[in-house]
């Protein structure tokens, strides 16, 4: 057994002999190889890549068992690693979808919201002044009905009622945008 080993002896790979494996064994390699790939482009692809490399490195290749077994397995290998690549090609492809779902939808989101401040402002803007005035004082800077009377010098009442008819105004003006953008955004959801 000893005696075995030592005598053991690699295939030679020439240029002449690598052409006659191809020759030989092109076809059935291929399907062997769409056996895994199901795909005739891609197997005959790599069936070519096996004997391309198998070529360029002819010199430095030691085939331990035959040198069709040393195919059958090139293929095989490279079909499988083809196999791994298409499966991480397409987490990253839904990955990157799935991301970009996401930023479609903060950004449709930002885009809403800004037409929803534009139209807010816009309609502040078509309030009369007066009620404009308290309104802006109340709801973006932040005083009291109390503290807005005292510096407009007029009844805490007043500002109530200004107040008031400012929200009522635009609820009339923004409602129906309002309404519009929660039906759009419940179908987004419903997706």
């Amino acid at each position: 057994m000893e005696h075995a080993l030592k005598t053991q002896q690699f295939e030679n790979l020439t240029e002449t002999r690598i052409e006659q494996l191809f020759k030989e064994h092109y076809s059935v390699l291929t399907a062997y190889a769409n056996k895994f790939l199901s795909d005739l482009d891609d197997s005959r692809e790599i069936v070519q890549d096996v004997f391309v490399h198998l070529f360029d490195n002819r010199e430095s290749v030691k085939i331990h068992t035959s040198a069709k077994a040393h195919l059958f397995t090139s293929v095989r290998n490279a079909c499988l690693n083809t196999i791994k690549q298409r499966k991480n090609h397409a987490t990253h492809h839904e990955n990157i979808k799935y991301l970009s779902s996401g930023f479609s939808l903060e950004a449709d989101k930002i885009l809403e919201q800004t037409e929803l401040e534009y139209a807010l402002f816009k309609a502040i803007d078509e309030l009369p002044e007066q009620c404009q005035r308290i309104f802006k004082l109340n709801r973006i800077e932040g005083f009291t009905n109390q503290e807005i009377a005292d510096q407009l010098g007029i009844s805490k009442r007043t500002v109530e009622t200004q107040i008031s008819k400012a929200l009522k105004s635009l609820r009339i003006t923004i409602g129906p945008m309002l309404a519009s953008l929660l039906i759009v955004y419940l179908l987004n959801a419903l997706k």
